[in-house]
């Protein structure tokens, strides 16, 4: 079950940081497949975000895809609220509910946001990149993940950055946000799994060459399939059990 679960780790922990994410949302179905304690899951996601979203963000920033401009107002916002959303405590099987639901969203992100050629250089609107920032960053911070499988296709669709750029900025958002939400759950006394420390190495591997793929164009379409599968299960199981 150890061996399975690494090998899952390592795939999505390759798969989101192919598209400028940290993979909490797939983290945390991972953990519900294999029953690890909810308590646990928040912290223990943050942390492997934290890893593999900044291993991310260096690589898409050296392929040159990072925008400041595009990133600064969604952070303003987001930063403080990721720590005030990690000092709330929500009961176990609403949490399962919140969970089950935002898996399911980041398996339609897979499914149907596809990459693509088109080049956006829209200008992003202040006042709602500061109200975004502030939902995704207090969301985020209550469920244990970092926003970016929220603000990528937000970014996409609104035409304020193309696929490349989205991935670059959505990285740093989500290593920023994990880290203000993680400093907030070990304030209430939220501890990690024990296992974390054997985690974080495949999970950091997975990341490394995810970032690789993603920013050279390596296509890994058919194993986001594979991934989407897993989650959906996870969401399952969160729901019926």
């Amino acid at each position: 079950m150890d061996i399975f679960f690494i090998f899952l780790l390592i795939i999505i922990a390759f798969l989101y940081a192919s598209i400028g994410h940290g993979g909490a949302s797939g983290y945390l179905g991972l953990m519900a497949l294999f029953s690890i304690d909810p308590l646990m899951m928040r912290s223990s996601a943050l942390i492997l975000n934290i890893f593999v979203a900044g291993t991310a963000f260096i690589i898409y920033y050296r392929g040159g895809y990072f925008k400041y401009r595009i990133l600064l107002p969604f952070i303003i916002t987001s930063i403080p609220l990721a720590y005030l959303g990690a000092l709330i405590e929500i009961e176990s099987q609403l949490y399962k509910i919140i969970l089950g639901i935002l898996l399911l969203f980041a398996v339609l992100r897979m499914l149907i946001l596809k990459p693509g050629k088109k080049e956006i250089t829209k200008k992003v609107p202040v006042v709602p990149a500061l109200i975004i920032g502030a939902f995704l960053g207090f969301f985020s911070g209550i469920i244990g993940i970092g926003g970016g499988i929220i603000l990528s296709p937000i970014l996409i669709l609104l035409e304020w950055a193309n696929i490349k750029q989205a991935a670059a900025v959505s990285a740093l958002f989500i290593f920023l946000n994990s880290a203000s939400g993680l400093i907030g759950v070990t304030q209430i006394g939220i501890v990690h799994d024990s296992d974390i420390y054997y985690w974080i190495i495949p999970a950091l591997l997975g990341g490394l060459a995810g970032s690789f793929a993603g920013s050279y164009k390596l296509s890994s379409l058919r194993l986001q399939y594979v991934l989407a599968l897993v989650l959906v299960m996870a969401s399952a199981k969160l729901f019926l059990f």
